[in-house]
C-alpha cells in the first residue's frame, strides 16, 4: 500500500486521501467538502485530465496547463520555473486522481465524454464542407495512398484531418531532394506527434537518413514531441482566418550553425 505522505504523491491526490482518513465512516462527506483537492487552480472547475508539474507536483487541467506553458515557462500557482525551453517535458498525467474524481462527481466522466466526442464531431462536419477530396473518406497515416487497411491503432483516439504542404526555399540546395506529397491530406489521431510525422514523410518521400526535415504551422518550427491536438489548440485554431482542416508545411531543415 502506497503511503499518502510520500513525496511522490501529487499534493491533490496527498490531500485528498488524508481528508478521507479525517472522516469518520459513520459520517457522510459532501463533494464540496473535497473541492479544494479536485479543482483546477486556473479554470476553477473539476479536474479533467489531471495533470502533475514533476517539479512542484501541483496539478491542474491538462488543457488549462498547456496554455499557460505557451506564455510563461513558471508553475502558475507557487511561481517556480518548471523548465527553462520546454515546460512541457515536466507534465505527466495523474490516472488515480482522474478516477478518484469521476467517482466523486456523479455524472462528470459522462458529461466530458459528450463533449469530447460533440467537439470532433462538430469539426469532423467542417472538413466534409470542405471537400477538396476528402469526403467522407478516412485515410491512415499509414495508409495515405488509399489503401484499406484493417490495422487502425489509433481508431479510438480523437481523429484529426491535416494537409502537409511542402514549403520551398529559394536558392537552397536541399528543396530538389524534398518533394510535395502526391495525396498530402491524411486522417489520424491526434495524439500523433510531429517526430511520427517526420518519420512517414521520410518513409513515403524516400529521404535519405541524412536528410532531415522542419515541421511548421503558420510559420513556426514545431518541437518533435507536440502532437497534433497541442498544435491545433495551441498555434491553429487561435488564427481565426484559419480554416479546417490544418496546415502543417515541411522542409529541409536549415542549419544555421
Amino acid at each position: 500500500m502506497v503511503d499518502p505522505t510520500s513525496s511522490l504523491i501529487s499534493p491533490a491526490l496527498q490531500g485528498l486521501t488524508m481528508a478521507t482518513r479525517r472522516t469518520p465512516l459513520v459520517q457522510t462527506s459532501l463533494v464540496k467538502d473535497f473541492n479544494h483537492f479536485i479543482t483546477c487552480y486556473l479554470c476553477r472547475g473539476y479536474l479533467i485530465k489531471p495533470t502533475t508539474v514533476t517539479e512542484c507536483l501541483h496539478t491542474f487541467c491538462k488543457s488549462c496547463i498547456i496554455q499557460h506553458f505557451e506564455d510563461s515557462n513558471d508553475c502558475p500557482k507557487c511561481g517556480i520555473q518548471v523548465h527553462e525551453t520546454n515546460p512541457l517535458e515536466m507534465l505527466r498525467l495523474d490516472n488515480t486522481l482522474e478516477e478518484i474524481i469521476f467517482k466523486l462527481v456523479p455524472g462528470l466522466r459522462e458529461k466530458e465524454g459528450q463533449q469530447e466526442i460533440d467537439f470532433w464531431r462538430k469539426n469532423k462536419s467542417k472538413e466534409n464542407s470542405q471537400g477538396d477530396g476528402l469526403g467522407s473518406k478516412k485515410l491512415g497515416l499509414s495508409d495515405e495512398d488509399g489503401d484499406e487497411d484493417d490495422q487502425d491503432y489509433h481508431r479510438s483516439d480523437p481523429q484529426i484531418a491535416i494537409c502537409l504542404d511542402c514549403l520551398h526555399n529559394n536558392g537552397y540546395a536541399a528543396d530538389n531532394t524534398v518533394k510535395c506529397l502526391m495525396k498530402k491530406f491524411i486522417h489520424c489521431s491526434s495524439r500523433v506527434t510531429v517526430g511520427t510525422i517526420k518519420k512517414f514523410l521520410s518513409l513515403k518521400l524516400k529521404l535519405s537518413s541524412s536528410c532531415e526535415l522542419d515541421v511548421l504551422c503558420n510559420g513556426e518550427i514545431m518541437g518533435k514531441d507536440h502532437t497534433l491536438e497541442f498544435i491545433y489548440m495551441t498555434r491553429w485554431r487561435l488564427h481565426s482566418d484559419n480554416r479546417y482542416p490544418m496546415v502543417l508545411e515541411y522542409r529541409p531543415r536549415i542549419d544555421f550553425g
